[in-house]
């Protein structure tokens, strides 16, 4: 890894630490173009009252993704799901609801923080079909074609190595499984600089892929049967949007 990476992935885990301690301590912090700044954009607004209802106050309130991944992901009973950078484990918590006690949900995040308090919040909630994991989402600690689902809230967008990120992906997935991911995509007329200039790399909008970068992204990885379904805006020029594709028999 460069050593710019490094330093881009150190900015991201302090991020994401602050955010964390700001919510044990009672804050909030969220995701978006501007630092620890609450945006209709992302966050647990953009889950059902009933789903937030649900769960400990804790995982609601470090909700930071850009979407609700757990719902286009179409999780079904008995399923194994992984959460890449799971955070403070509201949708590792909705997953193991969706599976049920014959399933699993994985979450995976290299934020100390964040572990403790995804872990804090599975105890609250009761969970017991929940295991998280220490770990990066370029190198994933799971075994491969283990995993029937892989969902990710606003996360892959920071990476430093994206064809990583979908080469592991597409690793741990089983034969037939699917990817359903909540993430921040760029329009193709949009230049790298041209993003950076929308919002910071943490923030979730300089380290955007296009719509294009992000279809052939999966496709080299492996991928088919690729969606990139942009829900609403987040930037000029930059939306929310729904990733599947699926590892082929």
């Amino acid at each position: 890894m460069s050593e710019h990476s490094t330093d881009l992935r150190e900015i991201v885990r302090h991020r994401y630490a602050e955010a964390a301690v700001s919510v044990t301590t009672g804050g909030t912090a969220c995701c978006g173009p501007e630092p620890v700044e609450v945006d209709e954009n992302f966050g647990s607004t953009l889950y059902a009252t009933a789903e937030r209802d649900a769960l400990p106050a804790a995982a609601v309130a470090a909700s930071l993704g850009c979407g609700n991944p757990t719902a286009v992901a179409e999780l079904r009973t008995g399923e194994r799901v992984l959460d890449l950078g799971s955070g403070g484990g509201i949708d590792v918590l909705l997953s193991a609801r969706r599976v049920g006690p014959t399933g699993k949900a994985y979450g995976l995040d290299m934020t100390d923080e964040m572990l403790a308090l995804a872990l804090a919040n599975a105890e609250k909630a009761g969970a017991t079909n929940v295991e998280f994991l220490k770990g990066t989402i370029e190198a994933v600690p799971l075994p491969a074609d283990t995993i029937d689902v892989v969902i990710s809230n606003c996360v892959i967008n920071l990476s430093t190595d994206k064809p990583a990120v979908f080469a592991e992906t597409f690793r741990v997935l089983r034969p037939g499984g699917r990817i359903g991911v909540s993430d921040v995509v760029a329009d193709d007329a949009l230049a790298p600089a041209q993003r950076a200039e929308r919002g910071d790399y943490a923030g979730c909008i300089a380290g955007a892929l296009s719509f294009a970068e992000y279809r052939q992204g999966l496709e080299a990885a492996g991928f088919t049967d690729v969606e990139i379904t942009p829900t609403h805006a987040v930037a000029d020029g930059m939306h929310s949007a729904i990733v599947r594709a699926t590892k082929p028999r």
